[in-house]
């Protein structure tokens, strides 16, 4: 392979999303360029280099030797550009902040920032799931987001820096005519047999559907199968009408109407949130978000576990 001292980085940001997706249609939405322009700039990489990053046939994409020996080296340089422009750019630009969906928790996290920093500007965005968010934080158009950082890939971990913020109680999301919507609260035995929906088929979020498939697993309880994505109050209604499945959600969840929110027991599943930003991101802040995590974490016990409360086994992220 020939020495390349000047790369443009654009050229290796291509690739490295090339090479996580292994789909240049994926990788290019990814990057909001059109797919034709995408591969000029990887064939122009390769011809910089001096060898082929990529074996392409109909079917799939799959990096060469050449391919999985430039990716830690392009990620590092590409690492190293990110922290070189936050450096001179932190304190005129407001922080991106992903809350996942409206009325989580993770607004009290963000209002509770605004007020330690009232001198930053920190945007909320929503992307609905820690993956869909973690690829937007490493393609620079994301800072932090909130979610399962261990049910990321270890590739992406690997970019990222995380906070354990709580351990989020899990509940289910029911029609209020389901049989079991009378109870104040629903145990996991009772849910054997139902069908419930975990975002399968959700690009986006599948470090969720994972966490779903782990706690149903001998539980006799099944993944739903893959819905049309709603968005917004109105159209999670419609669905939920129409497909009548119940949704595996957390106690934090906003209501919805014609729906009733029953906290999951015998034992309480928690799903683990934590803040992810990208490694050796520097913003002031991002210093407050930090700081309101952990104190409201502190005040309100978000990181003490119940007695007797499933998590999924060797989660990467959680406290020992």
């Amino acid at each position: 392979m020939a020495t390349p001292y000047d790369i443009d980085p654009r050229l290796l940001r291509a690739f490295t999303a090339v090479a996580q997706e292994l789909h240049f249609t994926r990788a290019a939405s990814r990057l909001f360029v059109a797919q034709q322009a995408l591969s000029r700039d990887i064939r122009r990489l390769e011809r910089e280099v001096g060898a082929p990053l990529f074996a392409r046939t109909t079917r799939q994409v799959a990096l060469t030797p050449d391919g999985e020996r430039l990716l830690p080296y392009a990620r590092r340089v590409l690492d190293a550009h990110d922290a070189l422009r936050d450096a001179f750019r932190t304190e005129h630009r407001p922080l991106l902040v992903d809350l996942n969906s409206p009325g989580l928790v993770h607004d009290r996290i963000l209002r509770r920032a605004r007020e330690l920093a009232p001198e930053q500007e920190l945007m909320a965005r929503f992307e609905s799931g820690l993956t869909g968010a973690a690829g937007e934080i490493l393609a620079g158009r994301l800072d932090a987001s909130f979610g399962r950082y261990g049910g990321l890939a270890p590739s992406v971990r690997a970019r990222l820096d995380a906070q354990f913020v709580r351990y989020e109680p899990m509940a289910v999301v029911l029609p209020e005519d389901h049989p079991l919507a009378a109870l104040p609260e629903v145990p996991l035995g009772r849910l054997a047999g139902e069908h419930l929906y975990a975002g399968a088929g959700n690009d986006r979020t599948p470090e969720w559907t994972d966490l779903a498939v782990r706690l149903f697993d001998g539980r006799g309880i099944h993944l739903a199968p893959p819905a049309p994505l709603a968005v917004g109050t109105e159209e999670f209604q419609r669905i939920m009408a129409k497909h009548r499945h119940p949704v595996l959600a957390v106690v934090g969840f906003p209501p919805m109407p014609g729906c009733v929110l029953r906290p999951l027991v015998d034992p309480v599943p928690l799903s683990p949130v934590s803040l992810v930003w990208r490694k050796g991101l520097r913003h002031p802040a991002l210093d407050a978000l930090r700081a309101a995590a952990a104190e409201l974490g502190e005040r309100e016990g978000w990181r003490d576990r119940p007695s007797g409360s499933w998590l999924p086994a060797r989660e990467p992220g959680v406290p020992a």
